[in-house]
C-alpha cells in the first residue's frame, strides 16, 4: 500500500515527516534520506 509522506525542514536543522492517513505515524531524522528512512520503518 502507498501512504503520502509529508516532509518539513526544522529551524534547528534536519527534516520531520509525517503519513497524513496515519495520525501516529511521524519520524525525525537529520537528511532527507534519513527521514526517509525512518518513515518507511514507522510505516512497517
Amino acid at each position: 500500500m502507498n501512504y503520502q509522506v509529508v516532509l518539513e525542514s526544522s529551524e534547528e536543522g534536519g527534516y520531520t515527516a509525517y503519513v497524513p492517513a496515519l495520525p501516529a505515524c511521524i519520524s525525525e531524522g537529520n537528511s532527507k534520506e534519513e527521514v526517509l528512512n525512518n518513515i518507511r520503518e514507522a510505516i512497517e
